[in-house]
């Protein structure tokens, strides 16, 4: 094996460490919600700056993987993607971090018919099956994984949708909860956005296996 395959390994390896990090991050988060647990949001809350750290560490590894070796083909192409998706990894930390600091914030459990009426456990866990697999299919190279992130966004886009109307009602009807029901509007707008750093790196996936860019085709 090359110098510069022994570097590329690495950094593939140091990503997927990075995408465990993240991932664990936000189940934790969904477990802090559903049963009120300060202490859990407190420990994501400090676990961020983990994921900072390597997003800066995979940041410099790239840089010096361009001026060291001079990749081409789908090596360089590679190196571009891995960049890109640690930035989209460390705003799913982000996220996490948000999602975490809401719990924080409130003196009273989120009622079962709030969660269960806005969707937002489901909206997790269709998070993490988007992490998860788009970790799958980067360490696997399988482009034909990747794809069905697309229709899981679409999900969390759906609910998302709804969410003003769904919240509006139930606070109609739960006026003693608002605080927690916007809270809980907040939530749902960040995983709406893990969908759609979930979708930019399955888009990456396919660029650097199948060199093809997929960006703003999906749109149409």
């Amino acid at each position: 094996m090359s110098h510069l395959e022994n570097e590329l390994q690495k950094l593939k390896s140091d990503a997927l460490r990075m995408w465990k990090t993240v991932q664990t991050q936000l189940e934790k988060g969904k477990d802090a919600l559903t049963n009120f647990d300060k202490d859990m949001a407190r420990e994501i809350a400090a676990k961020e700056k983990r994921v900072n750290a390597y997003e800066l560490k995979i940041d410099r590894d790239c840089e010096n993987i361009f001026a060291l070796f001079n990749p081409v083909a789908v090596d360089l192409r590679f190196v571009l993607a891995v960049l890109k998706i640690n930035s989209n990894l460390e705003r799913i930390g982000d996220i996490a971090d948000g999602i975490a600091r809401y719990v924080i914030d409130v003196d009273t459990r989120f009622s079962d018919e709030l969660l269960k009426t806005t969707q937002v456990i489901e909206m997790f866990e269709t998070a993490n099956s988007i992490i998860q697999d788009a970790a799958t299919a980067f360490e696997n190279e399988d482009t034909k994984l990747a794809r069905t992130i697309f229709k899981k966004d679409e999900k969390l886009d759906d609910i998302n949708v709804n969410a003003s109307y769904v919240i509006a009602d139930f606070i109609k009807n739960h006026s003693d909860q608002v605080r927690e029901s916007l809270h809980i509007l907040s939530m749902i707008r960040k995983l709406e956005r893990v969908g759609d750093q979930g979708k930019n790196i399955a888009e990456e996936i396919i660029f650097y296996i199948e060199a093809k860019v997929l960006k703003h085709r999906l749109e149409k």
